[in-house]
């Protein structure tokens, strides 16, 4: 069975209640219990995880490399400054794509600014929660 890692950065706990006309009204835990139903009905087994902290989730990055297929991430703010994070997962060599719920292309320039977009397999940007579903439905479907 596939696994995959879904990784969300900081202020994403905040989901639902955080600028719902930027980041839409759903919150972390419906969109996770939507991502593990979706995983379940393609026999794909998830690794969910959250933190406001950037040395977390280069931990849990590390974690990866024992049993993880993939990576579905969205860096959030450390999309535009985390060198760390993206080395973690460089480090730890496995495919990712890059999830954010705005459009970030339509916002301030310094949110069109990755660190990660040059080495991630695709980027979903301004589909909102459904972002994060094309992305799991993606790996479904990819050969490794």
């Amino acid at each position: 069975m596939r696994e995959i890692a879904v990784i969300h950065g900081p202020n994403l706990n905040l989901l639902g209640s955080r600028e719902p006309t930027l980041y839409g009204h759903t919150s972390l835990q419906d969109m996770n219990q939507s991502l593990v139903k979706l995983a379940d009905s393609m026999s794909l087994k998830l690794r969910l995880f959250q933190s406001n902290a950037e040395h977390e989730l280069v931990d849990f990055i590390h974690g990866c490399a024992d049993g993880v297929d993939a990576v579905i991430i969205n860096p959030a703010a450390f999309t535009h400054t985390s060198v760390a994070i993206r080395d973690a997962l460089l480090a730890v060599d496995l495919p990712f794509i890059e999830v954010h719920l705005s459009n970030v292309a339509a916002r301030e320039p310094f949110r069109q600014q990755s660190y990660f977009s040059d080495k991630a397999v695709a980027t979903i940007s301004g589909m909102g929660a459904e972002g994060y579903l094309a992305a799991l439905r993606f790996w479904a479907t990819y050969t490794f």
